[in-house]
């Protein structure tokens, strides 16, 4: 090969040359692959160069898709509303809307269930598990049906958010272009963090935080190679997004601030209740998603039973429907929702149409129904705190509620902090938001443990807050790893002639074992020099550990080398679970590095195999 050629592209140089000698069947893609391997190699572009520069394309083509979904929300808002009114102008004015949920709901049903199930739900989780477990890949088609489905459940008045779809629309495109150059898995893990990013950047006018957003939950780390290209794809996908809607914060809000430190401690107040509302969103989800499945009705019908009920709710106000950005404003500006009483009862429908949106299979984001619900709740505690104390401004209250809800949903503080400050362009409110966002993500993970995006993979059995050594680990069980052809000694063996066997073998412990295969104890090296010489003609079950930590062959590696570690010992004798006397091997860390080693290796190797296979077909 010759030199010069960064690595990541070392497949386009393969191809390049593979298509001259096979020319007669090159097909577009193949000769574009070629073309550029040609050009990487002749440019000597370094790698990291090559993949910003890969990055950049990525924002620039999920900052067009982003344009492309506003759009087709608005047009299917006005098909649904305007025809709706006209269709059903017998219900009167207002009523007609009940229906529409419904009617949208029958629509993505079927979308998702026969066109792509991933695209049902937020989107966000499925992000993260194609990262976390098939390398970044995101079967193209996702980008088409999660544009439709989101649309229409937007547009026909479901009550969830454009973010997660936008970022799962622009994850498929990233994902797309990496594997159509056959990149390596680390960069087109990297493509589909820059096209997530690219597309919160687009839709939100929100550079930094469609940067952070992807760093802090898609790839959950903050590596230099990645953050470039991130930060670059959300800077470019942002230049598409003010070009097409102007550069103009989402929401406008009056001038206000927190005058003194001493309403600072009302903040953290605001983090402490917007925690437990975090908490309830995560946990009211799922439920209703286990409710939803449990229902005798098909599965492509449920999001259309979900949007009968999501047209009741919205019933009591219109604002309830689609993204709400209307109430929030309002909130923010302190008019219309004054009331603390009408502001709970908006929090509380909110969150059950919300629910049953996306519990019943609909398609949207949660980061509108969090500001939603953040700024009801900040709103209500704004105007308590203002009927006893003057100079205070609801909506600064009502501003900080939007960040602290969505950092304890998404345990993302970073990003919730950056976007609530671009979505209103008002930096004198930043300590109080970061303030409030902090508390609630503190306490929302005190409380519960998972996320609103990693609950749903934790279900599923995929852990991608771990890295790969740790996944590796929950893979593997003990019974793969422990030693079944163990030396063991008899309870009424004596110290000095184990004493000898430690000499012989050089092990360090010995299971106590009798004629029926019964475990009694371990008896360690350590046993024997702590009981000195005037043991050594003692039986060795006198001196020997009787209190065993204990393992089961259907238990993961994992477990054991965390049972290890919790008492300090240097092996585990495996039992049945069934009878904890009968030894059947036991288990050192030896072991386990063994087997982790020997899986790493079956890993990378069964991937090089994947890759050669994709590669020559």
């Amino acid at each position: 090969m010759p030199a010069g050629i960064p690595n990541a592209f070392v497949g386009w140089s393969r191809m390049s040359r593979w298509s001259c000698i096979n020319a007669n069947y090159q097909t577009p893609v193949s000769r574009f692959r070629a073309w550029l391997g040609k050009v990487m190699w002749w440019s000597r572009i370094s790698e990291q160069s090559a993949l910003l520069l890969l990055g950049i394309g990525v924002g620039v083509v999920s900052g067009l898709g982003a344009v492309a979904f506003r759009w087709l929300i608005s047009q299917f808002h006005v098909l649904f509303f305007e025809g709706g009114r006209i269709t059903f102008s017998l219900m009167g004015p207002h009523h007609y809307t009940a229906l529409l949920p419904m009617v949208g709901g029958v629509i993505v049903g079927l979308l998702t269930y026969f066109g792509a199930r991933e695209a049902k739900g937020h989107g966000v989780p499925e992000i993260m598990e194609a990262v976390a477990e098939h390398g970044g890949r995101i079967r193209p088609r996702v980008a088409i049906v999660k544009s439709l489905a989101s649309s229409i459940c937007i547009g026909s008045g479901g009550s969830v958010g454009r973010e997660g779809p936008i970022a799962q629309i622009g994850a498929a495109l990233g994902s797309t272009m990496g594997q159509v150059l056959k990149l390596s898995e680390s960069r087109v893990r990297t493509l589909v963090a820059c096209g997530a990013g690219g597309g919160i950047a687009a839709t939100f006018n929100a550079p930094l935080a469609g940067a952070f957003f992807a760093l802090e939950i898609i790839l959950a780390d903050w590596k230099a190679e990645s953050f470039a290209p991130v930060v670059s794809a959300a800077v470019a996908a942002a230049a598409i997004g003010r070009w097409a809607f102007g550069d103009m914060p989402a929401f406008t809000i009056p001038e206000y601030e927190v005058s003194t430190f001493a309403q600072l401690p009302m903040f953290l107040v605001l983090g402490l209740l917007a925690a437990f509302v975090g908490v309830a969103f995560t946990r009211l989800l799922y439920l209703f998603e286990d409710g939803f499945e449990t229902l005798p009705i098909p599965p492509w019908l449920l999001p259309a039973f979900g949007g009968a009920l999501v047209g009741v709710v919205g019933l009591y106000d219109i604002n309830l429907y689609g993204v709400g950005y209307g109430a929030i404003g309002d909130a923010l500006c302190g008019i219309n929702y004054t009331g603390v009483g009408i502001l709970l009862t908006m929090l509380v429908l909110k969150l059950l149409a919300t629910c049953l949106t996306l519990g019943s299979g609909g398609s949207g984001g949660i980061f509108a129904p969090s500001l939603f619900m953040g700024s009801m709740l900040g709103a209500m505690l704004g105007h308590s705190v203002a009927a006893i104390s003057s100079n205070v401004s609801p909506g600064a209250y009502a501003l900080a509620g939007m960040g602290a809800v969505f950092a304890a949903a998404s345990h993302a503080p970073v990003t919730a902090t950056l976007i609530v400050f671009e979505l209103t362009g008002d930096y004198r409110m930043i300590l109080p938001l970061m303030l409030a966002c902090g508390v609630s993500v503190v306490i929302a993970r005190a409380v519960y443990r998972f996320s609103i995006y990693n609950l749903k993979l934790v279900r599923r059995g995929v852990h991608v807050g771990l890295g790969q050594d740790t996944r590796l680990l929950n893979e593997i069980k003990v019974a793969e790893a422990m030693a079944t052809n163990i030396v063991s000694v008899s309870p009424e063996a004596k110290v000095r002639d184990v004493a000898e066997l430690f000499d012989c073998t050089k092990h360090h412990g010995f299971p106590l074992v009798d004629e029926e295969n019964r475990l009694h104890g371990i008896v360690t090296l350590g046993d024997v020099r702590r009981a000195g010489p005037e043991a050594l003609d003692k039986p060795v079950k006198e001196i020997a550990t009787h209190e065993l930590v204990i393992a089961f062959p259907d238990e993961s590696l994992n477990d054991a080398l965390r049972k290890l570690g919790l008492r300090n010992v240097g092996r585990l004798p495996v039992v049945d679970p069934n009878d904890h006397c009968k030894l059947l091997g036991l288990i050192t860390r030896k072991n386990i590095i063994t087997a982790y080693n020997r899986a790493l290796i079956r890993a990378h190797t069964n991937l090089e195999r994947t890759q050669d296979k994709e590669y020559y077909e």
